[in-house]
């Protein structure tokens, strides 16, 4: 791969991060419903160190949890080497920031997704792994 194909593809990478950053964000403080959407069916969420798996499971998580105000303060962005997933263009993104839910107060988070491309002719769709 070429420096400048590289580029393009780190731009890429970083472009795609922060709009699912905001997208993912914005639905767990206003739409809950939406949030199991960009995860794959065989998805492990591990949240406080309990695993949540499938759509399902994810759905009734995300709806029991407290309301939520998340602030973003950190995006770190990386693409996955090809090697690692051959055929695939994944991208590892690190988010950290604050949150309050409610009735609890402002704690620090952090957040790891593995994001991997699912091309059509008319667009890309990034899913959750």
């Amino acid at each position: 791969m070429s420096s400048v194909d590289f580029k393009t593809y780190v731009d890429q990478a970083c472009r795609a991060a922060e709009e699912f950053v905001a997208i993912y964000y914005t639905a767990m403080d206003k739409r809950r419903r939406a949030l199991p959407r960009p995860y794959v069916g065989t998805a492990t969420l591990v949240w406080n160190g309990n695993a949540v798996a499938g759509q399902e499971s994810l759905s009734e998580f995300f709806e029991m949890l407290s309301s939520s105000e998340f602030q973003i303060n950190v995006i770190d962005r990386h693409p996955v080497h090809d090697e690692a997933t051959p055929s695939q263009t994944t991208v590892l993104v690190v988010i950290g920031g604050t949150v309050k839910f409610e009735g609890n107060k402002q704690r620090d988070f952090n957040q790891n997704f593995i994001l991997t491309a699912q091309a059509s002719p008319s667009n890309t769709v990034w899913d959750c792994k």
